[in-house]
């Protein structure tokens, strides 16, 4: 009881004080810091004619001013807190508040007639006026193309007519953001056979890519981070190669950078050193972490094949089976050392060529061509190597994309007949030229 009767006595002691800096909330009138607006506008006299301008003055009372003395019978008296210190005696003088006035006051507006308030032209700018050249008005009709269809070739289809009333599809500047995409792609290019002399093996990173592919299924990651944790791995091994001993660091860390980037619940770093049989520590994946970020100069704007399948589909108008048979055809190539060095876009348009091919029968069109930017005769030799991929994969010892593909997930894509189909093994056999 004595505790809180303490208490109680403290709270006294600041509702006093409270009291003392603020005297006007104790008898209720309640004030801004600076004080009451005076110049707020209470009433407003309106005197409509037409031919002139509007006058408006404000009328303030002189007798509705007011100082701080004209309160000072209700309230504390408000003056300036004395401040001494053991240093400096300071007192400070007494001042009243600074007179302020009212916003009682009514407003009167006034027309006046035969007044303008635009300013009179100078003679000599009349006379000059009529030798400058006048602009002409700006056209702001809506007939004609917008600029992107005026932009496209004969027999090319707008694929983005459709999306103009939907900003989350930006129709405006779509393809000048697919143009930027190209650049990036060129900008963080990987070299081709970038492991030799480092003591690694394309078949080491098979083995990694391989197991990343079934820690990704098991963490149910977006198909995003998966690609992004190759390009990761292949963009931070040319630039600084590891031992041995220290690629499965380099291939966890890399997924949980890409799960940073594109997931919206990373998995924690735990998860990644469990993951490992406790081969590695969580400072480990830490240290590695910074090392990926400092390398690669916190760039992880590379394009995927995604990216570019998603706009392809789109301008090819094909069903979700193609889709995903080129989804397919595209993750059998994160495997491959000898790939690396093909552009994310380029892999993309070769793999809708070769599924479209595959599945009906249907060709390369010219809108296909103008947003892809690769014509038929460009793809063919990659699409060969594709085919080839699928035929290799039915004896090779990696499996876990085919195993991915394989679920119902993935509509069971793998297993399609077509895959074993005449088409299929002619592109596989025939020769083709290298890609670059």
């Amino acid at each position: 009881m004595e505790e809180i009767s303490q208490r109680h006595s403290g709270m006294g002691h600041m509702d006093t004080l409270s009291k003392l800096m603020n005297p006007r909330e104790e008898h209720g009138i309640s004030r801004l810091t600076l004080g009451e607006i005076g110049n707020r506008v209470s009433a407003i006299t309106i005197d409509s004619k037409k031919g002139g301008a509007v006058k408006k003055e404000i009328l303030q009372p002189i007798n509705t001013v007011f100082t701080s003395k004209s309160r000072t019978s209700n309230a504390v008296s408000s003056t300036v807190l004395t401040y001494t210190d053991d240093n400096h005696d300071f007192i400070a003088a007494q001042s009243d508040i600074p007179k302020m006035v009212t916003d009682h006051a009514p407003v009167k507006v006034e027309w006046m007639p035969g007044h303008n308030l635009f300013h009179q032209r100078e003679p000599e700018m009349v006379l000059f006026a009529g030798l400058m050249p006048q602009a002409p008005p700006m056209d702001i009709s809506d007939e004609g193309d917008a600029f992107s269809k005026a932009m496209l070739a004969e027999g090319v289809e707008d694929v983005d007519a459709e999306d103009i009333d939907n900003p989350q599809l930006v129709s405006l500047y779509v393809n000048p953001i697919y143009s930027y995409m190209r650049k990036l792609e060129r900008k963080f290019s990987i070299r081709p056979n970038y492991l030799e002399g480092t003591g690694l093996t394309g078949k080491m990173r098979a083995i990694l890519i391989d197991w990343l592919c079934q820690v990704h299924g098991r963490f149910h990651l977006l198909q995003e981070t998966l690609h992004l944790t190759v390009a990761i791995i292949d963009r931070y091994l040319q630039v600084k190669p590891c031992t041995k001993n220290r690629l499965q660091l380099v291939g966890v860390t890399a997924m949980l950078v890409a799960s940073k980037y594109e997931e919206m619940y990373t998995p924690e770093v735990a998860d990644f050193v469990y993951i490992t049989d406790n081969a590695y520590t969580k400072k480990d994946v830490r240290d590695m972490e910074q090392d990926i970020l400092r390398t690669l100069d916190f760039s992880f704007g590379r394009p995927l094949c995604l990216h570019f399948l998603r706009r392809y589909s789109k301008a090819g108008r094909v069903d979700a089976t193609k889709h995903t048979l080129a989804k397919y055809l595209m993750e059998l190539t994160i495997i491959e050392l000898d790939m690396v060095h093909i552009r994310p876009s380029h892999i993309a348009a070769s793999a809708l060529y070769l599924s479209m091919l595959v599945l009906d029968g249907s060709r390369w069109t010219k809108t296909l061509q103008y947003y892809s930017s690769y014509s038929e005769e460009e793809l063919i030799p990659l699409a060969k190597r594709l085919a080839k991929l699928v035929l290799k994969v039915e004896t090779s010892k990696f499996t876990a994309v085919k195993t991915k593909y394989c679920g119902s997930k993935f509509m069971k894509i793998a297993l399609i007949p077509q895959l074993k189909s005449r088409i299929m093994l002619e592109m596989a056999t025939s020769e083709g030229v290298p890609v670059s």
